[in-house]
């Protein structure tokens, strides 16, 4: 979706190109050029557009909803592992982009979902991506974030990545998240507590091509997301007026658990034992949180997550 949404700016701006209005693609370029830092600096966001009345629908349409299990201070600064990455992550964007849902439960502090860089060269493209509240996921731009002096900021970001994307199928409970140690670094270097977040039906939105660790499809896919940077995961929901086939996700409710901060002390420069031992205190939170949680969204008491 992300991709298609790009696709149509950049072919707006091939138009702009090869029309009569050159000039004001020029004008543009000048303009990307002085903006290209600010996705790391904070980004741009707007009110106006996180108010939209279409994500009201887009909410409801699944429908999406955001669940608080405990505080969450803004005399700190957080950051919020989100699991699981799904094909859409539309509990992450519907949370944490629209509206005031996560602003009404966790008053005073300011979210920012972080997404890959690469789509922050997108013309025209990153300036609606930032005024929705998104941010690059660089270290710098986490870094900015986190740095805010007085708390009140929350960073988002989808610790499994794109990688964890071709795991979304049905039932699936596979976390990309064994390797992934470089949050909780950022973590320790700015005290910054860590919470994780789990969204139960992100994975039931679309149904995927089967492509099991060692197959031809998922070798192909595994090397193009090394590649571009995204993955390409082969999917399918429902249509329009029909639900037998289409792009469109199915309607499945989402349900996304803000668990209980981990406090966190500064340290910039951590050793790696510290970050070891505070990545398996961080899993063993999220375990928890989703042991917890799992009899009131449909999950079978014999199934837990699986790491990665």
């Amino acid at each position: 979706f992300l991709s298609l949404a790009a696709e149509c700016c950049c072919g707006f701006f091939m138009i702009l190109i090869l029309g009569n209005f050159w000039f004001l693609a020029v004008l543009y370029l000048l303009w990307l050029y002085l903006d290209w830092e600010t996705p790391c600096m904070g980004g741009r966001r707007s009110h106006w557009v996180r108010s939209w009345t279409i994500w009201k629908y887009f909410r409801e349409y699944f429908p999406i909803h955001l669940i608080k299990t405990s505080e969450l201070s803004p005399d700190h600064n957080y950051l919020l592992g989100f699991h699981p990455h799904g094909v859409l992550v539309a509990g992450a964007f519907g949370n944490f982009c629209t509206g005031l849902c996560f602003q009404t439960l966790f008053p005073g502090l300011t979210p920012y979902l972080h997404i890959m860089p690469i789509w922050f060269g997108c013309p025209f493209f990153r300036e609606y991506i930032m005024s929705a509240g998104m941010v690059s996921a660089s270290k710098e731009s986490v870094s900015y974030v986190l740095s805010h002096q007085g708390g009140g900021h929350a960073s988002i970001i989808v610790i499994g990545g794109a990688e964890e994307s071709l795991n979304a199928h049905p039932g699936s409970l596979t976390l990309n998240v064994l390797k992934r140690k470089g949050f909780i670094k950022m973590a320790l270097k700015h005290g910054a507590h860590l919470v994780p977040v789990f969204s139960f039906g992100e994975n039931e939105l679309f149904k995927q091509v089967a492509n099991p660790k060692g197959s031809c499809l998922r070798k192909v896919q595994e090397k193009l997301q090394k590649i571009m940077g995204f993955a390409l995961p082969l999917f399918h929901a429902r249509g329009v007026f029909q639900y037998s086939f289409g792009l469109i996700p199915y309607r499945q409710p989402i349900h996304t658990v803000v668990g209980s901060p981990i406090p966190v002390t500064q340290n910039s420069n951590p050793t790696t034992d510290e970050i070891e031992q505070l990545h398996a205190l961080y899993l063993q939170q999220l375990r928890k949180l989703f042991e917890e949680h799992k009899s009131n969204y449909g999950i079978p008491k014999h199934k837990s997550l699986i790491f990665e």
